[in-house]
């Protein structure tokens, strides 16, 4: 089952993605909530219906729509470090791996949709982009153990990480250089975890113009999907909606020799064999025009 959130006619709604068309499910149901986050706080009863809602829902074409940004959360949380291929590219540099999950926070205000422009400040000169595995929590959960994470996973999109390295470096929570607005395109849908491929096994690539610069695979995680959220709901309450984004595999642009950073014009394309693909085009950011 994927939940898409998308813009026809002037309004935005909730839609179910099933090969080339959407189900128009408010269509179906206009009580039904035009904001994904408020559908996961009504609880897995709610998500367990849209099937049927589908089925008698108003279809349209895929093209024919205006994907949005799946949701946004109240929470947008990343890990750093976590994919074997990196620490071991940051020992070749002089680095270590840490002895910990290293997280950082995303401003909700860096959301972006899946095929959406990402604006480059001209106070930027180091924007990156990290090809990662998202999952969205489906329920409230404190002290959650490893064991029993699967039960609090909602389910899965992709996302980039996009990072403006030379800012992330002014901060030791690296807070600024992840969180310019339009940095965390996500999408193109939520696939639920209960349809979704295992997460243990997901290939990620990303292209820049056309070019592969990484591909990686989920089996590379120094840490469980399990492991991350017993780590953080030691430490607060995961609510549903809120994103965790899993790392990045080597091959950003910091990582080649020399680096290759994102200018205007080029095009970022990530792909999650299952996930589906989200593609962003590098602008010149209009605010600062």
């Amino acid at each position: 089952m994927k939940l898409a959130r998308f813009t026809e006619g002037g309004t935005t709604r909730l839609g179910l993605v099933e090969g080339n068309e959407i189900a128009d499910l408010a269509s179906a149901d206009e009580r039904l909530p035009a904001d994904l986050r408020l559908l996961l706080d009504q609880g897995e009863d709610a998500w367990q219906r849209l099937p049927a809602l589908a089925a008698r829902a108003r279809r349209l074409p895929l093209d024919a729509v205006r994907l949005e940004a799946p949701l946004v959360p109240r929470k947008f949380l990343g890990l750093g470090m976590s994919f074997r291929s990196h620490v071991e590219h940051a020992k070749t540099k002089g680095g270590s791996a840490p002895p910990h999950q290293i997280w950082f926070n995303k401003q909700i205000t860096s959301v972006n949709g899946p095929f959406d422009p990402i604006h480059l400040s001209p106070i930027v000169s180091e924007l990156d982009y990290e090809g990662e595995l998202a999952l969205v929590i489906g329920k409230r959960g404190r002290y959650v153990r490893r064991g029993d994470a699967g039960a609090y996973i909602a389910g899965y999109m992709i996302c980039n990480d996009v990072s403006a390295r030379d800012w992330q470096r002014r901060s030791p929570t690296a807070m600024l250089g992840k969180s310019f607005d339009t940095h965390g395109p996500i999408g193109p849908w939520l696939t639920f975890a209960q349809d979704g491929p295992d997460p243990a096994d997901m290939r990620i690539r990303t292209w820049v113009d056309g070019e592969l610069r990484q591909d990686g695979n989920t089996a590379e995680l120094i840490y469980s999907l399990g492991e991350m959220i017993e780590e953080l709901s030691q430490v607060f309450t995961l609510e549903p909606g809120d994103i965790l984004t899993t790392g990045s595999p080597i091959g950003t642009g910091q990582t080649m020799t020399p680096p290759r950073f994102l200018s205007t014009g080029q095009l970022v394309r990530i792909e999650i064999d299952g996930l589906g693909a989200i593609e962003n085009p590098v602008i010149a950011d209009p605010a600062a025009t």
